[in-house]
């Protein structure tokens, strides 16, 4: 899980390549984790934009790595948009093989 995190930070902004399922799945779950922590610490001092200080630092990384994601299963990023849908293409297996988006990680 740790790598996944770290790999997602140092690549920061990059929307071209490709991201593994389990990278994905791990950083959306560190995400979530985040959300949670700063939803708890604003309720507890009375002041609910406290949570966009915790998310704000990794809205980016996320994005970029559900992009990195898409390539992954050969479709473009703004399946991003497209409710639901992308949520069965994050759980869709990697196709083997180098497509338009570059070489398997």
């Amino acid at each position: 899980m740790g790598n996944a995190i770290s790999a997602c930070f140092k690549k920061y902004a990059t929307f071209s390549g490709r991201a593994t399922r389990s990278e994905f799945w791990y950083f959306a779950l560190f995400y979530f984790i985040i959300y949670i922590l700063g939803t708890i610490v604003g309720a507890a001092m009375g002041n609910a934009n406290l949570l966009y200080l915790f998310i704000a630092p990794i809205i980016i990384p996320y994005l970029s790595v559900a992009i990195r994601r898409l390539h992954d299963v050969n479709k473009s990023g703004w399946f991003y948009l497209v409710p639901f849908y992308n949520i069965a293409l994050f759980a869709t297996a990697s196709k083997p093989g180098p497509n338009k988006y570059g070489d398997p990680v």
